[in-house]
């Protein structure tokens, strides 16, 4: 079997949910050993711990024609192949930058964990992670949320200064954390959420959610609105079902959902503009990803939106179960997007780290 079709039948179970494989995994990251008295537990995940990744290069996005860069409105910047020695890193299912110069990041993991750090860069280039920290989402009494049943699928992330959202797929809730009270340590509390998204599907449920910044800068529409996607929550017309949470016009809308595409993660761009990442799978293709842009202007509840794909990829690029997307502005006044991929815990995938420069 080739390279390339090996990946393509590893990548499609990762596509088609193959999470019985990822909760092993995370099993046997966790070890066998008798938990400790719940005093020492609960003083030892306040602390978070020092995580070593080492990184890869990825040189060319497109292996078949190494020349090429440009990928719809795309241009490629450089890419990391990310491993560790810590049996708990792996599933990065979201990323979100804590500065403006897309160094300093915070990632959560599917299983129920934080991960911050800084990029390395040399030159417009990443080079390699440094001052790598994980610890586990703790919730309302100060346990870790995986304690409770099914709350450590952690699929979707949006920061709002010192505020940070997580979205729990499978229950379908969404945890605030107040960074400003202790940071990763600081304990996540349950938000009001409209009652059709604790209806959304157990395993396709949230997947994606943003933050419209509001104050006196900023004259956004849906300024102080919080949206949240569903992965494949499907309206009456099959299209993808999304949530306006707060702001001035709370709702509901969808999202047209076309060529079989589902929803893995969102950003929300200074100009305005909506991108949504999304992937499908199918046992012709593989895995497939896209990008599109939606108009923050066109949302409202109750409608429909659509927008143009800005960039597509398959198994013939350097993709993997690619599940975050982050963007900054370079001094130069270049938006740069940055993807992260979940690699299910599997040792057959890969944590990718991928960065691109979005065309005008």
């Amino acid at each position: 079997m080739s390279t390339l079709s090996s990946r393509r039948s590893f990548l499609g179970f990762a596509a088609a949910g193959f999470s019985t494989l990822a909760v092993s995994g995370l099993a046997r990251a966790q070890g066998a050993a008798e938990p400790p008295p719940r005093a020492q537990v609960e003083h030892a995940v306040a602390a978070p711990v020092s995580v070593e990744v080492n990184a890869r290069a990825i040189p060319n996005f497109e292996p078949r024609d190494r020349s090429r860069t440009r990928f719809g409105s795309l241009e490629y910047r450089s890419g990391l192949v990310l491993t560790s020695p810590y049996r708990g890193f792996g599933g990065l299912s979201g990323i979100r930058f804590l500065d403006g110069k897309g160094e300093r990041f915070l990632a959560i993991s599917d299983q129920g964990g934080w991960f911050t750090g800084s990029i390395r860069y040399s030159g417009r280039d990443m080079a390699g992670l440094a001052e790598v920290e994980a610890a586990p989402l703790l919730g309302a009494e100060g346990r870790p949320i995986t304690d409770k049943h099914l709350w450590w699928d952690s699929e979707s992330i949006a920061r709002d200064g010192n505020l940070v959202y997580v979205g729990l797929e499978r229950v379908n809730q969404i945890l605030r954390y107040d960074f400003a009270k202790g940071g990763t340590r600081a304990r996540g509390e349950v938000i009001a959420v409209p009652p059709a998204l604790r209806k959304l599907p157990y395993n396709k449920g949230l997947e994606a959610m943003v933050v419209v910044p509001k104050g006196k800068d900023q004259n956004m529409p849906l300024a102080g609105t919080l949206i949240a996607f569903s992965e494949r929550g499907l309206d009456a017309d099959g299209n993808l079902v999304a949530f306006l949470i707060g702001g001035p016009t709370p709702g509901q809308f969808s999202v047209r959902r076309t060529e079989k595409y589902d929803i893995s993660d969102a950003v929300l761009l200074p100009s305005g503009e909506l991108l949504i990442l999304e992937r499908k799978f199918s046992w012709f293709t593989g895995v497939n990803i896209r990008i599109r842009a939606i108009p923050l202007t066109s949302i409202a509840p109750g409608a429909l939106v659509d927008g143009p794909a800005l960039f597509a990829a398959d198994l013939g690029h350097e993709i993997d179960n690619m599940e975050g997307i982050d963007a900054h502005v370079t001094t130069e006044g270049e938006t740069v997007l940055t993807l992260i991929s979940d690699d299910n815990f599997s040792m057959l995938q890969r944590t990718l780290l991928l960065q691109f420069t979005l065309a005008e």
